[in-house]
Formats: C-alpha cells, sequence, structure tokens
C-alpha cells in the first residue's frame, strides 16, 4: 500500500450511496492509462521504486476496516491509483471484507477484460468509473481501448447489487466541447438515466501544466448540456 485513509464517501466521489459515512480507502501504485492529465501521476504513473509502499495482506485490510466501523466506516474503497492493475488483491479483499459484513467500493478508470470483470461485480456495492472522453480517438492520448470502458459501465449498471456513479474530468481543449458531455449523457441515459454523473474541473499537473484549470463557467455550461439526458448531474472541485 502507498496510501491509506478513511474518507468520506463523498470524496469517492459517491454523492448517492450511503451519504455521510466513511470507507477505509487504500491504494497501490501502477495504472494502465498513461493519461497527460493524470490527478494522481505520483502514485498511478509510478513504480515499486518510485514511492514508498509497503506490504499489506487482504485480511490485514479487512480487518482495518473492521476496526474503524465504530467510527462509522461502512468497508474498503479500492480508489488512489487504477486498483484493477492489481485485480487479484481487489477481489481476495473483497471477499474477506464481505464475510465480515461491510460494503466494498471500486474507483476505477473501468478498462478491464470481460472475465476478470465478470467475477468482481457480484462482490462490489458501489462503484464510481471515470469516463475520461467519448471517442476512441480521446482514449488513443490516454494509451487505453474505449469499448473495454463502456462494456465496463454498462456491466455496473446492470448490476442490481451494485449502486454505480460516472465521472468526467473535464480538460480544456480536450473533451471540453458541448458535443462530447452530449454524447456521453445521452448514452450514460441509454443504461439509466438516474446514474450520478459528475463532471469535474481540471488543474495543470503532469504533463498537461501549460493550460487553465477549468472555468467553472463552462463546467456549469456542459452540466446543463447533461442534463437534456441524465437526471442527476454534479460538479466536482469547483
Amino acid at each position: 500500500m502507498t496510501s491509506l485513509a478513511l474518507d468520506p464517501v463523498e470524496k469517492k466521489p459517491l454523492a448517492r450511496w450511503r451519504p455521510g459515512s466513511l470507507v477505509l480507502s487504500a491504494g497501490s501504485y501502477g495504472c494502465n492509462l498513461r493519461c497527460p492529465f493524470c490527478q494522481n501521476a505520483s502514485i498511478a504513473c509510478a513504480g515499486p521504486d518510485d514511492v514508498p509502499w509497503r506490504p499489506m495482506a487482504p485480511a490485514e485490510l479487512a480487518d482495518l476496516a473492521l476496526e474503524a466501523r465504530d467510527r462509522g466506516c461502512v468497508g474498503v474503497a479500492y480508489t488512489y491509483n487504477e486498483p484493477l492493475v492489481g485485480i487479484e488483491f481487489v477481489a481476495d479483499t473483497a471477499r474477506l471484507v464481505r464475510r465480515r459484513g461491510m460494503a466494498n467500493v471500486l474507483v476505477s478508470n473501468g478498462m478491464v477484460n470481460a472475465g476478470p470483470l465478470a467475477g468482481l461485480v457480484p462482490l462490489l456495492d458501489a462503484a464510481n468509473i471515470d469516463l475520461k472522453g467519448f471517442s476512441q480517438e480521446f482514449y488513443d492520448v490516454a494509451g487505453g481501448d474505449f469499448e473495454a470502458v463502456r462494456r465496463t459501465i454498462a456491466a455496473l449498471a446492470a448490476a442490481p447489487g451494485c449502486h454505480l456513479e460516472v465521472t468526467t474530468l473535464v480538460v480544456p481543449g480536450l473533451n471540453d466541447d458541448e458535443a462530447t458531455i452530449d454524447a456521453a449523457a445521452a448514452w450514460l441515459a441509454s443504461l439509466d438515466p438516474t446514474i450520478p454523473y459528475h463532471l469535474t474541473r481540471f488543474f495543470p499537473c503532469h504533463r498537461l501544466t501549460d493550460r487553465p484549470p477549468t472555468p467553472v463557467a463552462d463546467l456549469r455550461r456542459l452540466a446543463d448540456v447533461a442534463r437534456r439526458h441524465l437526471d442527476d448531474v454534479l460538479l466536482g472541485n469547483c
């Protein structure tokens, strides 16, 4: 583990799942994307020699969550870096967390093959998936597979036991046009118009320090576009 914290569930962000509760948020290092706009590059773009870390067994993490139950902790969130690069650890921990009567939360870019995902979905109680853009051309910038991400979102939207929210980081000059947000929101609505959709403000970081933060007025305008299709559109980092 590189990161461990007891966080409000709203920070994941999850706006409509167990509001006011806490989750034990755990992260490691690494990611299967290479987004130039990464907001957590210090661990997501790191390897074992680049960042301090310590080993932690699945049972230890599950027990830590259980110990924090009296403080309002409802479970474990797999987050900070891309948790699915260690999907075996996530699945092993999630089984133990469930046995302790607690919940599992996934915060992910969603780029995972269908087979491993199918084994994980029944263990999840909530998820927030990043929908970084809405074309393969955009995902080429991030080094990813657009259809794999859409498949993940669709699978989670169809899972009766998993609450789903979706986030798009709005980056000036990359995905801040109305056509992109309109297409993304329309597709999400085709799955379920009640999916909460977070539009999040970009701040200069990693390899994109040459452009300004997303103007709040642009986020508000794009939120109005998304609301043509979706019931619940939220703004983040404003």
